[in-house]
């Protein structure tokens, strides 16, 4: 191609041998061209040192080939603070949006914005990805809200039936049992439970569920005294610990709702002389970097986060694409370290 005629979507097509509506599907990278004609037709493509227009592409299709991924920040003092967790999401997402020729659009909201009708529906994005939130009685409102209006959206948390819109999430009541059965199975009798059991908080809850199905299973008696409310922030964790230890109530085990609610218990521990795992083995959940680096390294389970990733990115897409998706509960997984302390003899 010389300066004076820059290469176009028909130049490829007739270089091809396909017509230029599949030049423009292989280049969007639909499933709809095969993988060889699409490699064919980039290759030509790159030959051509060819370009696409994004915005004249998406002006003619009505899309913005965008998705919006909202983070909504913990109730903390430092408002620039991320739950590690989800940062274990973003390649995963980056890629897989990527792959389908999608940009990913990172947005900080505050729970009170109207973030519910700001991006679909201003044509900011072809759909929304919701990572955190606070009060689930409250959240569900603006979920309602947004099938209501039609908008394409898809949240990770906790896989209930009946939930407005799609959800990915992990199998927490699995989890919190799993959890509470390695306790037991090393000769743990007093298990508490720290993070919010209440419905308020679907995922914590479920954790909840599970620890207490597990204990009843092995007949033990779930004392209401070992079972403290906290959300997965340092200040509330460290709050809840400390409760714990200065009620005075005998315990050895601790199940965390959170990593991060594990970590700050077994600070609060140390400062109070009590020994992990000697006098209270731990048990966190999700498995973020900051555990393994723990000392001592916390015992955990573990959330696939790049297969979350993926999988919220593929399921919103194929929504977009009015395909027939469901929401989706994913396995977890023990991860064993010092911090729960040997097997029982």
């Amino acid at each position: 191609m010389t300066a004076q005629h820059r290469a176009t979507s028909f130049d490829i097509a007739q270089l091809a041998g396909v017509s230029q509506p599949t030049v423009s599907r292989a280049l969007r990278g639909s499933p709809t061209v095969s993988l060889a004609t699409r490699q064919r037709i980039e290759a030509i493509a790159r030959q051509l040192n060819y370009a696409v227009d994004r915005s004249a592409s998406n002006l003619r299709s009505g899309t913005t080939r965008t998705i919006a991924l909202l983070l909504f920040r913990d109730p903390n003092p430092d408002d620039t603070v991320v739950n590690p967790f989800f940062l274990g999401m973003l390649g995963s997402m980056m890629s897989a949006c990527a792959q389908h020729g999608y940009d990913l659009l990172v947005s900080f909201q505050q729970f009170s914005s109207d973030w519910h009708t700001d991006y679909e529906d201003s044509h900011r994005a072809d759909g929304l990805i919701l990572l955190g939130y606070g009060d689930y009685a409250d959240y569900r409102a603006r979920l309602e809200q947004l099938v209501a209006q039609g908008t394409h959206f898809i949240r990770w948390g906790s896989v209930q039936p009946g939930q407005p819109g799609l959800t990915i999430g992990c199998d927490n009541v699995a989890g919190g049992a799993t959890a509470t059965r390695h306790l037991i199975e090393r000769g743990r009798r007093r298990i508490a439970f720290l993070g919010d059991a209440t419905d308020h908080y679907l995922e914590f809850h479920d954790r909840h569920r599970g620890y207490a199905e597990m204990l009843a299973r092995h007949g033990m008696t779930i004392d209401p005294r070992l079972q403290i409310d906290t959300i997965s922030t340092e200040e509330d964790a460290t709050r809840a610990a400390t409760t714990l230890v200065d009620r005075g109530v005998a315990f050895d085990g601790i199940v965390a709702a959170s990593d991060l609610i594990a970590l700050a218990a077994m600070r609060v521990l140390a400062e109070a002389g009590i020994a992990v795992p000697g006098d209270v083995a731990i048990v966190g959940f999700d498995d973020i970097p900051a555990a393994g680096l723990a000392n001592p390294p916390l015992t955990t389970i573990a959330q696939d986060s790049g297969l979350a990733g993926r999988q919220l990115v593929e399921t919103l897409l194929a929504r977009i694409g009015n395909r027939e998706v469901a929401s989706t509960m994913l396995p977890t997984q023990l991860i064993v370290r010092r911090s729960s302390g040997d097997l029982a003899s």
